[in-house]
């Protein structure tokens, strides 16, 4: 009998968990979009891991130190429990091809739209990428969950309504178009089958 891998909801940070702000640098600005939480709550209470993807090239060019990121996230997480919420994994792609300085300008296979941060988790996690869904307000996001073999949600948040318009000339478009990420939980939960003789499909 195959065994599957544990479903996962991947999610960008900046514009999707919280208010957009351009290269968020401290941990005082962090501010939840409203219901985030409430959507973590409800997909966790559906046995789903959450996990965090995140660009974060801000420490490529030289404008947020890691521990600063650490904070930030700290931060996120404890506003996050208030909601009765939390984070199963976050992972951050420091690089820039370009606009990073020293180490981190490479061309790396962690920054979206490429997608080995979400293969870095599922072999870390034990997820099946195939039954997982990734939910973000740039095209970036999309590709990426795309690329790793999941459906994709694009959230109107943020970049999103800017990220719809620019979809509209192209050919690979979400599975889902979302107001937010509370409307994009109940989306996924209602595609999911929770029955009591099945309860192996959000395992």
């Amino acid at each position: 009998m195959t065994v599957m891998g544990t479903r996962s909801v991947f999610l960008d940070r900046d514009g999707t968990i919280n208010v957009e702000k351009h290269h968020l640098h401290r941990a005082d600005q962090m501010q939840l979009i409203a219901g985030a939480g409430e959507a973590i709550r409800l997909l966790h209470r559906a046995r789903l891991k959450v996990v965090v993807v995140t660009n974060q090239s801000a420490i490529g060019r030289g404008l947020l130190s890691l521990d600063e990121l650490r904070r930030i996230h700290a931060e996120m997480c404890e506003q996050l429990r208030r909601d009765a919420a939390g984070i199963d994994a976050i992972y951050s792609c420091p690089h820039h091809p370009s606009a990073a300085v020293g180490r981190y300008r490479v061309e790396c296979g962690c920054r979206k739209p490429q997608p080995g941060a979400l293969y870095r988790a599922s072999r870390d996690l034990g997820i099946d990428l195939s039954r997982s869904f990734l939910v973000g307000d740039k095209i970036s996001d999309l590709e990426a969950g795309s690329a790793a073999g999941c459906t994709t949600i694009l959230v109107r948040t943020g970049y999103g309504r800017d990220s719809e318009r620019q979809l509209l000339h192209r050919k690979n478009q979400p599975d889902h178009v979302a107001e937010n990420i509370l409307e994009a939980a109940h989306w996924i939960l209602a595609r999911l089958t929770i029955t009591p003789s099945r309860r192996s499909d959000v395992a």
